[in-house]
């Protein structure tokens, strides 16, 4: 990993951190890269409980680094091509959708300015937890452009298409109060770092792979109808009923003991 985006192992937790402070964390092609290699490895990682995704120093993210982007026009076009390992996502969009396919709860911790990709990139990840002085915008229309790194997706989850196109056309700024209103954000907390430690702690009580099996649940389901979305069900219920955190969590709960889990399995 570069220094620009570091990843480091805090227990049983992941810490992903822009680290371009002096730039508001402002991201580079090198930056976006950086990002899927994280969770890809989070991904492999069966040790960990959950990922935490945020900025060094006072901001998440000002968007992307148009000065630094556009002195690179050949990787940038490249980056436009979708890559094999991520379906149909390209380079830009794939480090903001990337966190989806992690099973383990991946929390945006946001203070500061959450702009543009930086926002598209919160909206990856699981549950946002916000200071109340943070900052958002969709804001490539201040640039001629749209949203392009799986906003069309992840606001279609949490927000009215009118609001969505309000935001996207107007590129205006808007605070983490009116964030929560609209439900582009999870919670707005005095202290977002220690509240974001607490909803890790309180996932840990569960099983890792109910855990795993319940992101892949709505992760595969959200926006298909039940006759796609029963068989899934049944499959992934199906898989825990035979692994062994099942048997923890169920004998736990007879015993009123408290359930020692092992590695998760799926």
């Amino acid at each position: 990993m570069s220094d620009l985006v570091t990843y480091n192992v805090v227990g049983d937790v992941a810490h992903v951190v822009l680290n371009r402070p002096d730039k508001l964390n402002a991201l580079t092609l090198d930056m976006l890269d950086e990002l899927g290699r994280c969770a890809r490895r989070a991904a492999k990682d069966r040790s960990l409980r959950g990922v935490l995704l945020y900025g060094a120093g006072d901001s998440f993210s000002a968007g992307l680094d148009f000065g630094s982007t556009t002195k690179q026009v050949g990787r940038v076009l490249r980056t436009f091509v979708p890559r094999l390992f991520s379906g149909t996502a390209n380079g830009f969009q794939n480090p903001a959708w990337v966190w989806r396919s992690v099973p383990v709860p991946v929390i945006a911790v946001v203070t500061g300015h959450c702009f543009g990709g930086g926002l598209q990139i919160a909206l990856g990840a699981d549950f946002r937890i916000v200071s109340a002085d943070a900052d958002f915008s969709i804001m490539e229309a201040k640039w001629g452009l749209i949203p392009d790194m799986s906003a069309s997706a992840s606001l279609s989850q949490l927000i009215g298409i009118d609001v969505a196109k309000k935001l996207t056309m107007t590129a205006e700024i808007f605070d983490a109060s009116y964030a929560k209103q609209i439900g582009l954000v999870t919670e707005v907390a005095d202290n977002p770092h220690t509240a974001a430690d607490a909803l890790i702690a309180q996932i840990s009580q569960r099983s890792p792979d109910a855990v795993a099996s319940a992101k892949a649940l709505f992760e595969r389901t959200w926006e298909r109808s039940s006759l796609w979305n029963f068989p899934i069900e049944q499959f992934l219920q199906m898989q825990l009923l035979r692994g062994k955190n099942s048997s923890i969590a169920r004998l736990a709960g007879l015993t009123r003991s408290v359930p020692e889990y092992v590695q998760r399995q799926f």
